[in-house]
């Protein structure tokens, strides 16, 4: 504890206190324990528009007008103004899942005297010399009406155009143009102007640049896709978080209306569009245009494995607190069961000749399921058994993580953590919002858990740093607290197998929560410190855990050092982790014990700033970035100096 304080102490006023020895020894031949190939991964959840607006690549805001106002994100432009040309029509029952759609009237009119604009997600983000794909269903109720798109700047100038002709339908086509931008906007919209004498009816109308992820129409933002590939997670976990929940039971996220064709996935209100009345989003909701099929493909895309999380009957508990009567319970286990079928069932069964038809005849190989969100209490307990007897009666192989409740201490954690452990469950999820300090003195957490039985998965990190908010909460204060943690986790990977921070995506001007681990605006993306902080864990993850130790000991904040060992046995290498929290240079000698020789060059990264109030900005996006270099190495004995508020990753190879 005395340790601790002190740390804290040198963090606020610089103190530094030289130590006499600071030789760590690195046991090569000693190996401790398997790091999963899962170790690292990321977390997804639709908050700070990570979907919609976000990685989700669609331009256009409530495009099928079902959000609670049918026209919000768009506005009707007319001269002279005519009553009722531009009327949104409710089919209601008969068509449940996508109910609304805009009858355009067009009496004799020229081009410009009728159109309608919408604003997009905070504007859109276009691009010089890219195409745009536009697409919409239609369908011609009398007359002929020409329909143009265009593409505005911020000052309503048009930077890109296309003119259409529908044809002559009652039933409803799609009718589709590409065209190119003339000019770079990161706050432009969309217009659609009218021409001709007649009624015309409109849904889904959509905007997609042409640069999406592996260039598939109505896809992912490549840049957003880029930054999770070039972590090399271990897994993907989605789609949340507490929109798994719901604010109530029927705002519930229902994987099974995400999938299927675009037109038939019901929208629903996102549970952030009203939860923090200092951030309002009333134009936030989910389209699941990223659906669950969706996520799966990204996993295979970027070799991680899918973590899908569904509710186990509970709504959110800060909110509503509603449950389903336990006796009322199968629909849920169902939609698990259903689930396991659409991610690996042969094309010959329900589900997987769904998602044979969207386009993956070969299974996910889905390997790990959570069962239910931040629950808690007596009432997750009783669900959560019932969906483990279900799951695991039909399905032994599939690995299921349950929920350990909100925070990492308490009465709620221990009696969860005592009970589950008592099943014998898989994994335990465990979640950490706290202040740096929390970090800095929990390196040893899970020195003492059991080393058989449970596992832990540490889904949902962040150092919360007070007194800041938005942007500048993601700083490097926050992300070195986060190294050090992270080594404690790596030393104990056969306790800790899997570990995500959250939230992962924030946009600039929409965002609710803060801090995150990237942040966009329309057009370009910035990793924040930590970031780079879980990045370099992730790419030098090696397989095996081995000792690294001073005096005996674990090195544990001693002179406000950190640090764990592992070896690449594919690359054969050693790796080895530092962090110095203290603001000077400290000077150590790395004594590698139990290999013949070490090779004659080593590759030292370091991520590093001496402000740790420092962010990355899309002005300044590598202010906190790693850089490389290589040393050279003499002997078994290697002289390393790390940086004052630093994080070092050192590999060398071995014979």
């Amino acid at each position: 504890m005395r340790r601790n304080i002190f740390l804290l102490l040198a963090l606020a006023i610089g103190i530094y206190v030289p130590a006499q020895d600071k030789t760590f020894v690195v046991s090569v031949n000693k190996p401790i324990a398997p790091i999963q190939p899962t170790m690292w991964g990321v977390f997804f959840e639709d908050i700070n528009f990570g979907a919609d607006g976000g990685i989700y690549a669609e331009l256009v805001k409530n495009r099928s007008f079902e959000f609670t106002k049918p026209l919000m994100g768009w506005k009707v432009d007319q001269q002279p103004v005519e009553e009722g040309s531009v009327l949104i029509q409710n089919r209601g029952v008969a068509h449940t899942a996508n109910p609304r759609f805009a009858r355009v009237t067009v009496n004799n009119r020229k081009r410009g005297s009728l159109s309608i604009t919408n604003e997009g997600f905070r504007g859109m983000g276009i691009k010089k010399g890219l195409r745009y794909d536009f697409s919409t269903l239609y369908r011609s109720v009398s007359g002929k009406v020409k329909l143009y798109v265009e593409l505005l700047n911020a000052n309503k100038e048009v930077i890109g155009t296309t003119e259409l002709r529908p044809s002559e339908t009652k039933t409803w086509l799609k009718l589709k143009a590409d065209f190119t931008s003339s000019a770079t906007e990161e706050k432009g919209s969309m217009r659609l102007v009218f021409e001709g004498n007649g009624i015309i009816d409109l849904d889904m109308i959509s905007l997609f640049p042409g640069d999406t992820w592996k260039n598939r129409p109505g896809g992912m933002r490549a840049d957003m896709v880029q930054m999770l590939a070039d972590m090399k997670p271990g897994f993907i976990r989605f789609p949340g978080g507490c929109i798994v929940e719901g604010y109530d039971l029927a705002q519930r996220y229902q994987w099974k209306k995400t999938v299927g064709p675009l037109e038939e996935r019901q929208l629903i209100i996102n549970r952030w569009n009203t939860e923090f009345a200092h951030r309002p989003a009333p134009d936030y909701f989910q389209t699941f245009g990223l659906g669950f099929f969706e996520y799966f493909q990204l996993c295979a895309d970027i070799g991680a494995e899918p973590l899908p999380i569904l509710n186990c009957g509970m709504a959110c508990q800060f909110n509503s607190g509603e449950v389903v009567p336990l006796d009322q319970i199968q629909p849920y286990i169902d939609d698990a069961l259903d689930l396991i079928e659409f991610a690996n069932g042969a094309i010959t069964t329900k589900w997987g000749k769904l998602r044979a038809q969207m386009g993956h005849p070969e299974p996910f190989h889905l390997k790990m399921l959570g069962v239910g969100n931040e629950n808690w209490g007596p009432q997750y307990l009783e669900r959560f058994k019932v969906f483990q007897k279900a799951l695991k009666e039909k399905h032994p192989e599939i690995k299921l993580i349950a929920s350990s409740g909100t925070d990492p201490v308490g009465e709620r954690f221990n009696l969860l953590n005592t009970e589950l452990r008592a099943l014998d469950t898989d994994f335990i999820d465990e979640h950490y919002y706290r202040p740096p300090q929390f970090f800095f003195s929990n390196i040893n957490r899970y020195d003492n858990y059991p080393r058989n039985g449970s596992k832990v998965f540490a889904g949902e990190y962040a150092s919360h740093v007070p007194n800041t908010n938005g942007a500048v909460k993601s700083n490097w204060l926050a992300a070195l607290s986060e190294a050090a943690f992270l080594t404690g986790l790596e030393r104990n990977a056969e306790v800790v197998q899997m570990a995500s921070y959250a939230p992962l995506f924030a946009h600039y001007d929409g965002w609710q929560w803060a801090p995150d681990l990237i942040w966009m605006n329309n057009l370009k993306i910035v990793g924040s410190p930590s970031y780079h902080v879980q990045k370099l864990y992730s790419v030098n993850k090696g397989t095996t855990v081995i000792p690294i130790q001073r005096d005996n000991k674990i090195i544990d904040g001693k002179d406000s050092l950190y640090a764990t060992a592992a070896i690449d046995a594919e690359s054969k290498e050693i790796i080895v982790k530092i962090v110095n929290a203290q603001p000077h240079e400290q000077k150590i000698c790395l004594n590698f014990e139990g290999i013949k020789k070490l090779g004659g060059t080593a590759v030292h990264t370091v991520l590093q700033n001496d402000n740790l109030d420092k962010i990355n900005t899309i002005a300044e996006p590598d202010a906190v970035a790693p850089k490389t270099k290589n040393i050279k190495v003499s002997g078994k004995k290697q002289p390393i100096a790390v940086k004052g508020y630093s994080f070092n990753v050192i590999r060398i190879k071995y014979s």
